[in-house]
């Protein structure tokens, strides 16, 4: 059976059926009927059935044909029909994708066909912070969509629990084999329970992943929707044979038309996404590059102003391909040929998505034509060609663009403002797909300004302050004044009647000695005046220095017979000079064998 024979034959066979043929619930029908969608496409129609039977699956299908639709709607239903809540870090469906992008592009598909139902759907992969991770896990999930570097690390922590998995899903399971994942998918495998429904979804099916579906798959349907690698079917492709050096002017060349107003650009290293998109914003062409050394923050800014409308070309890698999933992009250039045929199947399946045509353009140099044959040997077709070399006019545009001068790396586009429509769910709960998170934790914070503005009375209130009045719009000079308060107002003089004389308050008395208060400047006071300058703990009396030779003993001290702590008059804390090594337990010494460098309680102040 020839090519276009297999295909109209999976088309004519699914092309009568809806959603209601399939078995689906009553609320997903709802839900799918809001967001438009009537007629499933070939891999839903074959897939779901399936699935919704308890086998395993596994399915290839070219990329933008409907896959996340084919495993999200079972899954979701399989959910609401045991609807239980998670125990806290368990997980009741994993999914794993290769790249950050497709791994959110999943887990909104699924926030679509879940909105209202109540299932907690996160995502976590590498690039970004841990904490927020931790914290959705914790509760437990329904859904867990993740990359499988991040999930070993997780597993690693002791912060997710799989051993609760029912539904496991391995989304492009071919780019997985290229990433080299295979090793950490048979890590994550094995804390999965024994009994579960497997899935496995993919453009392609090499014999590598042939053998990985062998070992965790179990007795599994088989959904070919077209032949491997086979390209979309709309896409109008071409190649133009040019030189390396004048690649990048050729591509500024091509943006001169109108027709290129959304496109993406394919390089095989990061580092040559970073110089074409350098390159163009050089020649006054909006674009930006996204790979895997861009951190979370760019990659999101960057594919946010491209489906936006505010860039004209994202340059990409080979990496990025699998999860930029955006509406209307007119065209795929492949500045490169990428090493793995298989590769250029997913690169221009980005466009002629969900049945609208598209255009592919490879830019094939010398060395790349071997490339070039393994792409049509695979593909199975001979694809149009061009030539464009030794074209003075490209050698010359490349000279004024590089007089005018390059940067080494592009600008980042900046951060959108997102503002949500009102009506819209909250975020995390039905987020629309593609429109970002709001701005506040309140949801309706971002419509206060509004209401304040549109609010009954406000233009009149805003015409009398410019006026010079009163904000309710009534000056004040149309206004009766108050009758003035008495001082003293007693509600009950007129029954009381009048009160007996009293007498006048004395005044109160100070709260502590006025000794110790001087309310002369410290300037004023004489040198000798301690009243309010000397320590807290000196200030004993008015009692003159002179009757006190030693100092005030501690309080608490125990007194002998001479008014001292010591035995028969003789001060016990006093200490004479250390010369023999012993205290001193005789007599006062005479002033100057007095050893003062023991402190200050030991000193002799002078009379005021």
């Amino acid at each position: 059976m020839s090519l276009p024979e297999m295909k109209a034959r999976y088309v004519t066979k699914t092309t009568n059926k809806t959603f209601a043929d399939l078995g689906l619930s009553s609320t997903l029908l709802l839900t799918l009927e809001r967001e438009g969608y009537t007629n499933p496409t070939p891999i839903q129609a074959q897939a779901i059935p399936i699935l919704l039977n308890g086998n395993d699956l596994l399915g290839i299908a070219q990329t933008g044909t409907g896959k996340t639709a084919a495993f999200a709607l079972p899954i979701v239903q399989g959910l609401m029909r045991n609807r239980i809540i998670p125990a806290p870090k368990s997980v009741r469906t994993l999914i794993l994708s290769p790249t950050r992008e497709l791994a959110s592009q999943i887990a909104q598909s699924f926030e679509t066909y879940s909105k209202g139902l109540g299932l907690h759907i996160a995502t976590i992969y590498g690039g970004v912070k841990y904490g927020p991770q931790y914290k959705a896990l914790a509760r437990g999930v329904d859904v867990l969509v993740a990359t499988p570097g991040r999930l070993i690390d997780h597993i690693e922590q002791k912060t997710v629990d799989l051993r609760g998995v029912e539904f496991f899903v391995l989304d492009e399971a071919d780019q997985m084999l290229d990433l080299g994942f295979v090793k950490p998918i048979r890590q994550v495998a094995a804390k999965l329970p024994h009994k579960r429904q497997n899935l496995f979804f993919s453009a392609t099916m090499p014999k590598e992943i042939g053998a990985l579906a062998s070992e965790l798959l179990t007795e599994p349907k088989r959904v070919e929707i077209t032949p491997e690698a086979t390209t979309a079917e709309r896409v109008e492709q071409s190649v133009i044979f040019i030189e390396s050096l004048r690649k990048r002017a050729l591509l500024t060349e091509m943006y001169a038309e109108d027709s290129l107003a959304r496109t993406l650009v394919f390089t095989r290293t990061k580092r040559a996404a970073d110089k074409v998109a350098a390159y163009l914003q050089a020649g006054g062409i909006e674009s930006a590059a996204i790979h895997g050394d861009k951190n979370q923050s760019q990659r999101e800014r960057a594919l946010q102003a491209f489906k936006a409308g505010k860039l004209r070309a994202l340059v990409a890698t080979d990496i990025a391909a699998r999860g930029i999933d955006v509406d209307n992009v007119s065209h795929v250039i492949n500045y490169e040929l990428p090493n793995v045929p298989e590769a250029y199947v997913h690169r221009i399946g980005r466009t002629a998505r969900a049945g609208r045509a598209g255009i592919s353009v490879t830019l094939c140099a010398d060395d790349e034509r071997k490339f070039l044959k393994d792409i049509e040997r695979i593909t199975r077709q001979r694809i149009p060609s061009f030539d464009r070399r030794k074209d003075q006019a490209l050698k010359l545009l490349d000279e004024a663009m590089l007089a005018s001068g390059v940067a080494d790396k592009p600008a980042t586009p900046d951060r959108l403002p997102e503002h949500r429509k009102k009506g819209d769910p909250k975020p995390g709960k039905g987020w629309r797909a593609g429109e970002g998170e709001a701005r506040h934790s309140d949801p309706d914070a971002e419509f206060v300004h509004k209401r304040q503005r549109n609010r009954p009375g406000q233009k009149d209130r805003a015409k009398a302050r410019a006026e010079g009045g009163r904000p309710g719009g009534k000056p004040f000079g149309d206004r009766a004044a108050p009758a003035p308060r008495p001082d003293r107002y007693d509600p009950m003089a007129a029954e009381r009647g009048p009160m007996a004389s009293t007498k006048p308050f004395k005044a109160a008395k100070p709260a502590r000695d006025e000794r110790f208060f001087d309310d002369r400047p410290r300037e004023d006071r004489p040198r000798n005046d301690r009243k309010s300058d000397q320590p807290r703990g000196e200030r004993r009396g008015d009692r003159p220095y002179g009757d006190r030779p030693h100092g005030d003993a501690r309080p608490g001290a125990r007194k002998g017979p001479g008014g001292f702590g010591g035995k028969g008059g003789k001060p016990a804390f006093f200490k004479g000079p250390k010369s023999g090594g012993k205290p001193f337990k005789g007599e006062r010494p005479a002033e100057g064998e007095i050893n003062r460098s023991e402190g200050a309680q030991f000193k002799r102040r002078k009379q005021s």
